[in-house]
């Protein structure tokens, strides 16, 4: 969902992934996307790869993984800790997409200044390549821990 939101938010390159990916998005997911413009239904969850995934991204957000989360060392990191959508009643999914969307929103806003200081335009800049510096002076900490500070 968060990948959803930002990519029409434009601007950005997003990579999601799961540490334990399903072969099909939850149909709850699919629809409560749909509910609001976003067809989801051609998508498949990818599974996460560290190593790779680490040396793309900048910005690395989790959703509430706990343990299972991998620890990328060097990133800035930010926790939702939302819950797993699996098993939740479409009316659960609702709010965790409303909840998703409003912390998408709340970080695009974050970068965005971050980038007009650098002199650079929004559609060019995707999150994982020059926005690291701006981040750390909003306080989302470089590290393989979460700041548990939600934007």
């Amino acid at each position: 969902m968060a990948h959803a939101f930002l990519e029409r938010i434009g601007g950005y390159e997003v990579r999601s992934a799961g540490s334990r990916a399903e072969q099909h998005l939850h149909p709850e997911v699919v629809e409560a996307m749909a509910e609001v413009g976003y067809d989801l239904s051609g998508r498949s969850p990818r599974q996460l790869h560290p190593g790779e995934d680490a040396a793309w991204a900048d910005v690395v957000v989790t959703m509430g993984c706990g343990d299972v989360c991998p620890v990328l060392p060097g990133k800035s990191h930010v926790d939702w800790g939302l819950e797993d959508p699996a098993g939740k009643s479409l009316d659960s999914v609702r709010g965790l997409r409303n909840e998703i969307e409003r912390r998408v929103s709340t970080l695009a806003r974050q970068l965005d200044p971050c980038l007009r200081k650098m002199g650079i335009p929004r559609k060019r800049i995707p999150i994982a390549r020059r926005s690291l510096s701006c981040l750390r002076k909003m306080g989302i900490r470089e590290s393989g821990y979460p700041s548990r500070r939600d934007p």
